[in-house]
């Protein structure tokens, strides 16, 4: 039996990430998930079938020296890595470019747009050896006006890696997806948003991404509730 395909997630121990692990594994592939709460990730991994179906690995994704182990450990647990989420992310606060703390704006952009680039900076090397597939979270708010948003800037930011790596990946085999949802009720809010997308829509769009043969790239995927503009 061929073994099986292997997916590394960051960002993986609740909403999105979480809900595309579970995808995933039920799609027959193994998942690394990766997140700052070993706890979250082993409940997470029991709820999945164990370490042979999803590995739980803490990573914080703006430190090079985690990004390198995540890789390392994927590599000695499963043999392989055939493709890499780029999810981990969060959230503005209030007050705009005027009144906002500007100490959150450099954990935002840290997280959001240098954690991406470290993901992939650790993981290509093993994503080029098996022609994989990199799909990168990024959202609508980076590709809308938003009043103040240095969130979606950073989304701003993060679709523009998503083109750039597409270039620089040109002629290796190797696929890339850029996902951009609205707005989706999933714990990133502190309010829950009812009329907004679930986590399990994403999970969806990532795994049929995932899924396309080798010929055929989505590479970019812009995904809206349907009773909401964003």
């Amino acid at each position: 039996m061929a073994a099986s395909k292997v997916l590394i997630i960051t960002g993986g121990s609740s909403g999105i990430g979480a809900e595309t692990a579970r995808h995933i594994v039920e799609a027959g592939w193994q998942v690394v998930i990766a997140g700052r709460r070993m706890e979250a990730l082993k409940a997470l991994s029991g709820e999945l079938g164990g370490s042979e179906k999803a590995y739980p690995v803490v990573c914080d994704v703006t430190s090079w020296e985690d990004q390198q182990k995540l890789v390392s450990e994927s590599l000695e647990h499963f043999g392989r890595i055939d493709a890499v989420f780029a999810n981990a992310g969060i959230g503005g606060t209030p007050g705009g470019f005027s009144g906002a703390d500007p100490l959150q704006w450099r954990d935002l952009l840290l997280t959001n747009v240098y954690g991406v680039g470290l993901t992939l900076r650790a993981s290509l090397e093993e994503i080029k050896k098996r022609k994989g597939h990199v799909v990168i979270m990024s959202s609508a708010a980076g590709r809308l006006h938003l009043s103040g948003s240095m969130y979606g800037a950073s989304k701003w930011a993060v679709t523009a890696i998503g083109y750039n790596l597409r270039e620089e990946l040109k002629d290796t085999g190797v696929r890339t997806t850029i996902i951009e949802p609205g707005v989706v009720d999933t714990p990133f809010f502190d309010e829950a948003k009812p009329h907004g997308l679930r986590a399990e829509d994403i999970a969806r769009t990532v795994v049929f991404a995932l899924s396309q043969p080798d010929g055929m790239n989505l590479h970019e995927m812009t995904i809206y509730p349907t009773s909401s503009a964003f």
